[in-house]
């Protein structure tokens, strides 16, 4: 049975989700390398961070991009790149399931690769696929326990699956480890948001 607090515990989860939503958008396009065919390995756009505007509408899909990037995946069966780029293209355009399914097929080739899966867990969150997007961040942590943006992406997940106090501990940790960034600050506010709907 709800209780009064549900909906307030649900509008600061939307607001954090808005946030990472907002960041991914602004910041996919600056932090992705272009794919090509002599990239060595591959890396993923940023996926969230706790900083950054609301999310605006998901840009249009250019058929052209995506055909010649899919041509090129489909000729250049071993390069990375060109499957993370095409995963970071269908998330920008908020096509997800397809975004997760080109992650994959990237993961299949550099699987300790901690961005790709903090990217398809950002994927898997806005899918609403928790458990899923949880697996996905908890991955990126073995590979990299430093990995600010998976901690990050796993306490919106956890938010999102009504895990309120698992995504405090989360972050209060992630803040004591870096407490100068300025782009986890954000999460001071967001802690004291959910502590207040306790």
């Amino acid at each position: 049975m709800a209780t009064p607090r549900d909906p307030m515990i649900f509008s600061v989860a939307g607001l954090i989700f808005g946030f990472v939503l907002g960041y991914m958008v602004a910041n996919a396009r600056e932090s992705r390398p272009p794919a090509s065919a002599t990239a060595p390995a591959a890396t993923a756009h940023s996926g969230a961070s706790p900083a950054g505007p609301a999310a605006k509408s998901a840009p249009a899909l250019d058929p052209s991009e995506v055909r010649a990037l899919t041509s090129l995946a489909a000729k250049e069966k071993d390069n990375p790149s060109v499957r993370v780029e095409l995963g970071n293209l269908y998330m920008d355009s908020d096509k997800c399931e397809d975004a997760v399914r080109w992650y994959r097929e990237a993961l299949a080739l550099v699987p300790k690769n901690p961005d790709v899966h903090v990217d398809m867990g950002a994927c898997l969150v806005r899918l609403t696929r928790y458990d899923d997007a949880l697996s996905a961040f908890d991955t990126a942590l073995k590979i990299d326990p430093a990995h600010k943006k998976a901690v990050f992406n796993k306490g919106v997940a956890l938010v999102q699956s009504g895990r309120p106090k698992e995504a405090i501990a989360l972050w209060e940790d992630l803040l004591k480890r870096n407490p100068d960034d300025p782009q986890l600050q954000v999460l001071r506010t967001q802690i004291e948001r959910l502590r207040s709907q306790g």
